[in-house]
């Protein structure tokens, strides 16, 4: 007895040796964040979130609270009458959500509503006043983070933006220039003059911008929920002041109008998993797409010009497919399955030339055509439970269709030339679209809007920005740049480049190609051309698991700030 009790203790402790051997080298994650954090294109705007956080509120409430702050201050990105989509992540559950709050075309909305008699599209028909908007989703999508994943009330969480909405805040040089160049268009609505021209002057830097009747319809939001701007007195200013204007919004469309829960895309490269928007944002399949074709290529021993080539001949197919097949998933079927397919993206990957680009016209026959813009915002935030949000809102083009329906202070939407038009003509931003993304009455317009989270054991990612048709591809290198171990001042800062099928152009911003460079992609046959400006405004955070460490960036290419507290 006696030596079966021996070889018993000596077995427990060589198990309990080699268990403390095993803990002691093994890796240890923090099981929550060690602080908040949040990413906005705006101080006042992450503010707000930070305020919020810190009244109780978890990431959710904080999204309401920045979503609200950045339609004041970010008159140029997003509002109350434009639409988003929030990417909500819920560590309790670990439930991972996309809130659809993307614009709806009106009722009375028709495939010819901007096309002359001969067929042709009206110039600006699609982008200029009343027309050209959707039905808002943004302040219904603030009720329904509130009433279905946060903890406070909105009268708390909306406080900020009323107070900077009622008090005012002292507008940024860019805002100024942004207001400038949009002066002749402000100038066709009164409505619109009276707050962005006062006196009929562009207003200087530091002007204190007050917005007495935006802090009226926030108010009534906060205090009544979506009756506060769907329902009741607001629906009748709103549609009284869009049919005097010539818009065609109706009480029913606004009563009519849904937020919806859409499950997110989820794809996997490497060994880091990826979680994006889904239809009707066309960012989550067109990106994985590009990744699943390049991982069938080594990347990181590549040369830069070389890495270049392969992300841009593989962005011409993935936004080939996107002009094809992509719309508003409530209205047409798509083939996700097919285009994200092994087979499939085995096939793209092996049409590849390495050394030779593949004109935009080579890639195969599009459908049969039938006779029948970086004014966005993104916004990341962390919470110390470990629940994250990534928000990306939108009115389209800078102050959208410039018109401000009276006595409400909303600036609607030009959302609806996301829609395809007329097939194969591009919309603003360049793209081209089909019959799955044509005009239909309560359908939702095909985006490129890509809020995201990147995961692996170690680390997760918090990312997204604004730029049309551009914000897919610069997504894509951020996630490439986590990928390789980069922190979010890296991926905000990258230089970018960016292939859109149709123009058959490589777009670039000053600093992302040297001489040398571009005249090696030019031999490559690509056709190069500098952007202008610097493009972009990409918010993002980064818990390190290992280190407890929260990491926040914002774009140096805008006004925002990042903080963790």
């Amino acid at each position: 007895m006696r030596g079966n009790i021996n070889i018993f203790s000596f077995q427990h402790i060589r198990i309990s040796f080699y268990l403390c051997l095993w803990l002691a080298i093994s890796p240890v994650y923090a099981q929550s964040p060690s602080a908040n954090a949040v990413a906005s294109a705006h101080p006042l705007a992450t503010q707000a979130g930070l305020e919020v956080l810190e009244q109780g509120g978890n990431a959710f409430d904080a999204a309401v609270a920045i979503t609200a702050a950045l339609a004041v201050v970010e008159p140029t990105g997003s509002g109350l009458g434009g639409g988003g989509f929030w990417l909500l992540h819920r560590e309790s559950d670990q439930k991972k959500v996309m809130i659809d709050g993307r614009e709806m075309a009106p009722g009375f909305a028709h495939r010819r509503m901007y096309l002359d008699e001969n067929d042709n599209v009206r110039e600006r028909a699609s982008l200029d006043g009343p027309l050209a908007g959707g039905i808002p989703g943004i302040p219904a999508g603030l009720v329904y983070l509130a009433m279905n994943y946060g903890r406070l009330p909105l009268s708390i969480s909306m406080a900020p933006a009323i107070k900077y909405a009622q008090q005012g805040f002292p507008i940024s040089s860019g805002l100024s220039q942004s207001i400038e160049r949009a002066r002749e268009d402000f100038q066709s609505y009164p409505s619109s003059s009276k707050i962005f021209l006062p006196e009929g002057n562009v207003p200087d830097a530091g002007y204190q911008l007050i917005q007495a009747d935006l802090a009226a319809t926030l108010k009534s939001i906060a205090n009544q929920g979506f009756a506060g701007f769907y329902q009741g007195e607001m629906a009748s200013k709103i549609v009284q002041g869009m049919t005097a204007n010539g818009g065609i919004w109706t009480a029913e469309d606004l009563q009519n109008y849904v937020v919806l829960e859409r499950r997110p895309f989820e794809t996997n490269y490497k060994d880091i998993k990826i979680v994006s928007a889904s239809p009707p944002s066309s960012g989550g399949i067109v990106m994985g797409q590009i990744l699943k074709i390049l991982e069938h290529f080594d990347l990181e021993n590549m040369d830069y010009v070389s890495r270049a080539h392969y992300v841009i001949e593989a962005a011409r197919r993935a936004y080939r497919d996107r002009a094809v097949f992509l719309g508003d998933p409530d209205f047409v079927e798509i083939p996700e399955q097919r285009l994200l397919d092994d087979d499939y993206i085995e096939g793209l990957a092996l049409t590849i030339d390495p050394l030779n680009a593949t004109p935009s016209d080579k890639l195969g026959e599009l459908p049969e055509i039938r006779n029948k813009g970086n004014s966005t915002t993104h916004f990341s935030v962390l919470d110390k439970e470990g629940n994250r949000v990534a928000g990306t809102l939108s009115i389209n083009r800078g102050f959208g269709s410039k018109f401000v329906i009276p006595g409400t202070g909303v600036l609607v939407n030009n959302e609806m030339d996301d829609f395809a038009i007329k097939p194969e003509n591009p919309n603003s931003y360049g793209l081209i679209g089909y019959e799955a993304n044509a005009i239909e009455p309560r359908k939702r317009p095909l985006s490129s809007m890509t809020p995201t989270f990147v995961e692996s054991e170690e680390r997760v990612g918090i990312l997204g920005t604004p730029g049309g048709s551009r914000i897919i591809t610069m997504v894509l290198l951020g996630v490439l740049d986590f990928s390789s171990g980069k922190l979010p001042e890296s991926w905000v800062d990258l230089p970018r480049f960016h292939h859109q099928y149709k123009p058959d152009t490589v777009y670039f911003e000053r600093n992302a190609f040297t001489t040398d460079e571009q005249q090696a992609l030019i031999s490559r046959g690509h056709q190069l051309r500098e952007s202008r400006r610097l493009y972009g405004n990409m918010h993002a955070i980064m818990w390190d698991k290992r280190t407890n460490y929260i990491y926040a960036a914002s774009d140096k290419r805008g006004e925002g700030k990042a903080e963790t507290r």
